[in-house]
């Protein structure tokens, strides 16, 4: 019985030697980048030991004074981290479900736009937002809606919607909705990109046949494109949800204010004022590994879900 495994298993490792030896230029192409995503990715992840340490810059790493977890209870005790998981949620769920709908839905139209010509226009001048600096998308938000000058007040005032001009950015309750339309301007048509690669990928012949069955452009459009990119869209969701508490930085930053405090800070700002800004290195390292295990345990579950409903999977 032994003799008869040992041959298995020799028989798997010569297997596994052919395939390795057989692949070996794809390895070497891959060597360079393994080797980087080691260097760059996985070797900071000591700097997690911070959180555990009462850090202090000067000291060797393991010099410092340890804790335990007195960082991650100082953190869940603390009622304003709480409530920046609570608008770093919101908003990417608000950015996740703009984006999808808005990406699908502009990659269907410039799918079913006959005339090439005008299809290149409009797909060069949706890209461009996405390689503005949000710098930029924030100074053309502050000018949309400036209570003065801005094209909303005004259009809204024209229109006798409202009485006076309403200042946008110093309500709590538009804040979001805000960072989310923001996000859709920027980068809807850079998320078309995969949608229309998915949709060249379509057999021709389904939409001739179904259009020979007397079927509208929505029919064509409800059952065969919609279904035909499905796999690219649970991926993509997949994806996204794995970054579910990084709703950005930047556009919160930069378009918050002491009016809107409560609603705009996200982790990455928290991590920023009260740990980097303070010196809280090892706060700012509790929140930071906090964010990242809270997205691996959303996109496994996302991905045991979607494997189990038959659907795409990422592993």
């Amino acid at each position: 019985m032994d003799a008869a495994k040992d041959v298995v298993v020799k028989k798997k490792k010569k297997t596994l030697r052919k395939r390795l030896w057989q692949q070996k230029e794809l390895i070497l192409l891959a060597l360079p980048f393994v080797i980087y995503i080691l260097i760059f990715n996985y070797a900071p992840l000591m700097g997690w030991l911070m959180a555990f340490q009462r850090y202090r810059p000067g000291l060797g790493m393991f010099e410092q004074e340890w804790v335990g977890l007195e960082n991650f209870k100082m953190l869940f005790s603390d009622a304003s981290f709480l409530q920046v998981i609570r608008n770093t949620f919101s908003m990417s769920i608000i950015n996740l479900s703009l984006s999808f709908f808005f990406s699908i839905t502009f990659a269907i139209m410039l799918n079913e736009l006959k005339n090439k010509s005008i299809k290149k226009v409009i797909q060069t001048v949706s890209y461009l937002p996405h390689f503005l600096s949000w710098i930029i998308v924030t100074g053309i938000v502050l000018d949309v809606l400036s209570t003065e000058t801005g094209v909303i007040n005004q259009l809204l005032v024209a229109l006798n919607i409202i009485d006076q001009p309403i200042n946008f950015l110093a309500d709590p309750k538009y804040f979001w909705w805000i960072v989310g339309f923001s996000n859709v301007w920027k980068s809807t048509g850079w998320g078309s990109i995969i949608y229309l690669s998915a949709m060249s990928s379509i057999n021709e012949e389904l939409y001739e046949a179904a259009e020979m069955d007397g079927a509208s452009r929505l029919r064509k459009i409800w059952h065969i494109t919609l279904p035909g990119i499905k796999p690219t869209i649970f991926i993509l969701l997949l994806i996204n949800i794995g970054n579910i508490l990084n709703a950005g930085f930047e556009v919160q930053y930069l378009l918050g204010n002491g009016l809107v405090q409560e609603v705009s800070q996200t982790i990455d700002i928290y991590v920023l004022r009260y740990g980097i800004s303070l010196g809280n290195y090892s706060l700012a390292t509790a929140a930071g590994i906090f964010n990242s295990v809270i997205s691996v345990v959303l996109i496994t579950i996302a991905n045991k879900l979607s494997k189990s409903a038959g659907e795409e999977s990422l592993f």
